[in-house]
């Protein structure tokens, strides 16, 4: 090729470069070789998986881990079809990302191309927008629209499509086709000064205001904005980022308090099923409602779905941005203080008492319990933790007694997978962190021999597996639905060696089988320095209901 030709690749490549997106989670295919030899030269990296899903959950966790969109490079037809389920958990989760599928020849499309497939419209109702590059002039562009589109308003998911023939194409002029900086961004939007000062007054004069935010916020760098939100007004800020809601067990008995509220104030937070579409007696009869969302379209549908006759105030705007000036307006009138903070706080940090010494009765099994305490001693102990949980009724357990500064869960779209491929990169983007994932049997299975990508990208973390050799969740449902004789569909392997799958691909594994095993074995694991899985056998128990009501089900033995 002359050295005065640039191809499209090349111009996709610097535009990542250009972008700060130096990282790349992919799974190589005859449509993408084109940018694979790109990004040699523009010193792009790439991680290389072992299916195209694992690369999206990792592109999911690298926008929730740094605020920046994760990019995902997939090949074209059943490699862009394999990335589709995983983009729905990062749409539910608001993380942002960019999946760049390669594609069809544009010059061959409707007389059966290899791999011809309309991959924008497959992708469209799990992305904020999906469309496929039509020139090589505009595919920097594109890629700066995508970028802005997936973390403007409410993040999320883009995908764009690359035909080959786009990404083969040649200019002479690269210059001319490449995006400014600012391109890659939108303009924030805030909340006015008026609005934010009359937001403000009406949580002052609430007895008991509660604000409620949205998984936009849920990361370590929103758990900080939160508590600066809470400490200016006055006002306890809870975060749902779980399809439990309000009966998620991370939050305690949060759902005993959340009636009492007589204001509420949604920000970044949809009025959906999470909150039981915030309608009595989930929620108290009189209680008012503010809605701040970036999204007008979810505005409405929460302001309809509330009852506009309950509906105080409701603004279109970003999120941070209006929590900023919130907090500004806030510090400049001194709000006052309640014991309302205090009775949220110690509602959701509620855990029956029980919880502290519970243990298994089934012989060769451990309670999650007993797993949740030695876990979050390793945890405790680390100077950069990352807890990773996902999985069904073993996962809740999970959430519900382990804690780090850092956590990423599978989020209100109630998937499970994705716990492996969110290790990973949480490795690649903080090295030096101490990440654990635990997640059940069943979740295990769907990307284990991505330990065979972690081995070879020298990615340390341990899994902790809970082995109750089956799909617990749904064995649950079963059995409370059906009874016992009609439980079917759920069974896995009894008592499956994950720990040798994870030696084979050349990791550290152990089997666990009483609590007394497991500190040491979790130690272990962490002193490898390799991806490590410790296999813990767990009797069956459904998840968690923390009220401080009632008998916790599942609880202690």
């Amino acid at each position: 090729m002359p050295a005065t030709q640039h191809r499209g690749a090349d111009l996709l490549a610097r535009a990542l470069s250009r972008a700060g997106a130096r990282q790349l989670f992919s799974l190589s295919g005859n449509q993408i070789m084109p940018v694979y030899d790109a990004a040699l030269d523009a010193g792009l990296t790439i991680t290389h998986v072992r299916h195209e899903g694992a690369a999206v959950h990792m592109a999911d966790a690298w926008g929730r881990l740094t605020g920046e969109p994760g990019i995902a490079l997939l090949t074209g037809g059943p490699g862009h079809a394999n990335g589709i389920g995983a983009l729905y958990t990062a749409l539910a989760a608001e993380s942002p990302l960019v999946m760049l599928s390669g594609h069809a020849p544009l010059n061959q499309l409707g007389r059966g191309a290899f791999q011809e497939m309309a991959q924008a419209d497959i992708a469209a109702p799990v992305t904020k927008a999906s469309f496929t590059t039509r020139s090589v002039e505009s595919l920097g562009h594109d890629l700066a629209r995508a970028m802005r589109i997936a973390r403007s308003g409410r993040p999320g998911p883009v995908h764009l499509s690359l035909p080959f023939d786009v990404l083969e194409h040649t200019v002479k002029d690269p210059y001319v086709c490449a995006p400014d900086e600012d391109d890659f961004y939108a303009p924030a939007q805030s909340i006015s000064v008026a609005l934010a000062e009359e937001l403000l007054a009406q949580i002052n004069r609430a007895k008991s205001p509660l604000i409620i935010a949205g998984p936009m916020l849920a990361s370590s760098r929103g758990q900080n904005l939160r508590d600066q939100l809470a400490r200016a007004t006055g006002a306890p800020v809870v975060c749902m980022e779980s399809p439990r809601g309000i009966a998620d067990p991370c939050l305690g008995a949060f759902g005993d308090v959340l009636p009492d509220a007589d204001l509420i104030v949604l920000i970044g937070k949809q009025a959906d099923y999470t909150l039981r579409f915030a309608q009595p007696p989930a929620v108290g009869k009189a209680c008012r409602f503010i809605v701040v969302d970036p999204d007008i379209n979810v505005l409405r549908q929460s302001v309809a779905t509330i009852g506009r006759d309950r509906v105080a105030l409701n603004v279109v705007a970003d999120v941070s941005p209006s929590i900023h000036a919130l907090i500004e307006r806030a510090e400049k009138n001194a709000l006052k203080t309640n014991s309302w903070m205090s009775e949220v706080i110690a509602a959701v940090a509620y855990r029956p008492a029980a919880w502290a010494s519970a243990t298994a009765t089934q012989a060769g099994t451990l309670h999650a319990l007993e797993i949740g305490r030695a876990v979050q001693k390793i945890l405790d102990d680390a100077d950069d933790p990352i807890l990773v949980v996902d999985g069904g009724e073993f996962g809740q357990w999970a959430q519900a007694c382990m804690s780090a500064s850092t956590r990423i869960i599978n989020g209100p779209a109630g998937s499970i997978g994705s716990a492996i491929p969110f290790a990973l990169a949480a490795r690649v983007a903080r090295p030096n962190a101490t990440v654990v994932a635990v997640l059940g049997d069943g979740t295990f299975g769907f990307h284990m021999a991505e330990f065979d990508t972690a081995v070879r990208h020298h990615l340390p973390f341990v899994a902790v597996v809970g082995n109750d050799s089956c799909w617990n969740a749904e064995y649950q449902i079963q059995l409370r639905t059906y009874g016992n004789e009609r439980t079917v569909g759920c069974e896995l392997l009894p008592g499956a060696a994950y720990e040798k799958a994870v030696i084979a691909l050349g990791g550290h594994g152990e089997r666990v089988t009483s609590a007394t095993e497991l500190p040491g074995a979790l130690a272990r694991a962490v002193k490898a320095k390799l991806p490590a899985c410790v296999n813990t056998m767990i009797a069956r128990m459904p998840a968690p209901t923390v009220s401080r009501a009632a008998t916790p089900s599942g609880g202690a033995h």
